[in-house]
């Protein structure tokens, strides 16, 4: 059962790099922080406004030693077809994981009875433990911006009051 402060589920498969297919594997990034996020479908609305936010972003994310993995229940054919298509997808700097098998969206516990993925999010520590979760409507974009506010919140390894951000302080215990 997926839960925050557990090894994160393992996972692996085959990702649209660039134009270029590779494979993608969790314990090879061991080291790492890793920002996995599910998105619904390629060829939509809602989803390309969400890979551009976090393209937009990764250098922000790189800044903090995270990697950015998106991932949907469509195969690489399909996100190189999209990416193709789509001129404000033609630059992505992170790979798309194609979860074709509905695993790695099972295992998250983003898997809709319809076979796709929810919006979910999920921050993994560099020790590979979960330290965030989220999920959103399939209606509704997530907040970059929320995502590393809390990926700086746990990179501190303190307690971090309600609304904080980098550079407030911390609630020293005791």
């Amino acid at each position: 059962m997926l839960q925050v402060g557990k090894p994160a589920p393992h996972f692996k498969g085959q990702a649209l790099v660039g134009r270029e297919f590779k494979d993608i594997n969790l314990d090879a990034l061991k080291g790492k922080w890793v920002v996995l996020f599910f998105y619904p479908m390629d060829f939509t609305f809602v989803c390309p406004t969400e890979l551009v936010a976090f393209n937009n972003a990764v250098a922000d994310f790189e800044d903090r030693n995270a990697l950015v993995i998106s991932a949907s229940t469509d195969t690489v054919f399909s996100h190189l077809g999209w990416v193709k298509a789509d001129e404000r997808l033609a630059s992505l700097k992170y790979p798309i994981l194609g979860d074709v098998t509905k695993k790695i969206s099972q295992d998250y516990g983003v898997l809709t009875d319809e076979g796709i993925a929810l919006r979910g999010t999920f921050i993994i520590d560099n020790a590979g433990i979960l330290r965030w979760a989220a999920q959103y409507d399939l209606n509704v974009g997530r907040n970059i911006e929320e995502t590393l506010r809390v990926l700086d919140a746990l990179q501190t390894d303190e307690l971090c009051p309600c609304n904080w951000e980098k550079g407030q302080d911390t609630i020293k215990a005791g």
